[in-house]
């Protein structure tokens, strides 16, 4: 594996500063960073308004979707889905733009199933960022200037659908270590230490390769 080639996904709990940490990785390496920006890039190419990917981001799917499939994570193209549910067609419009954006060179990709999507690929890391409960609501609390009870709500709910999300349209195992290289808890360390295990984590693994 060559590191001008890498191309790095993160999962992440809520509130474990997994987009903060994605974003100073992509800007030690010089490449790009996806995380919103997989909305824009798949709103455009499918023709769906953006709004509505912003209020389907990573949100759970109705449970009458399994119906589309014979098991969980066998999709149909895009192509000619427009008799799908919403919610399918935009899963889908991600997962066809981040395929797009990694074979275009080195990047950072946020959640959105990243690792599912990019799958036995060469060049792909996978990262998962995790954190104490009480940390995650302490940041939210501070981020988003919330009193403990509401950032508990929502580090519940987010992690939530999050987990609905990705254990609906990838295997299953959202956080589990199997679907992961390498996983960081956050908590107790900074945004640049988090970032700095990562890309010694990736020069190791291409090291190891080499």
């Amino acid at each position: 594996m060559d590191l001008e080639k890498a191309v790095i996904t993160v999962g992440r709990e809520y509130g474990s500063g997994g987009h903060d940490i994605g974003k100073l990785v992509a800007e030690m390496l010089h490449v790009p960073f996806y995380d919103k920006e997989i909305i824009t890039q798949a709103a455009r190419d499918s023709g769906i308004c953006e709004e509505l990917f912003q209020t389907h981001d990573e949100k759970t799917v109705p449970s009458y979707l399994f119906g589309l499939m014979t098991t969980v994570g066998e999709l149909p193209p895009l192509g000619g889905s427009t008799e799908l549910p919403l919610n399918h067609r935009i899963f889908m419009a991600q997962f066809e733009a981040i395929q797009r954006l990694a074979l275009q060179g080195p990047c950072v990709v946020v959640g959105r199933c990243g690792n599912y999507v990019l799958k036995g690929q060469p060049n792909v890391v996978n990262v998962f960022i995790y954190g104490d409960t009480e940390a995650r609501i302490q940041r939210i609390m501070r981020v988003e200037n919330i009193p403990y009870s509401q950032a508990k709500d929502h580090v519940r709910k987010v992690d939530k659908q999050r987990q609905g999300y990705y254990n609906f349209f990838a295997d299953g195992n959202w956080g589990h270590r199997s679907n992961y290289h390498l996983m960081i808890n956050a908590a107790g360390i900074t945004p640049q230490g988090a970032a700095e295990a990562i890309i010694a984590y990736v020069k190791g693994r291409i090291q190891r390769q080499d």
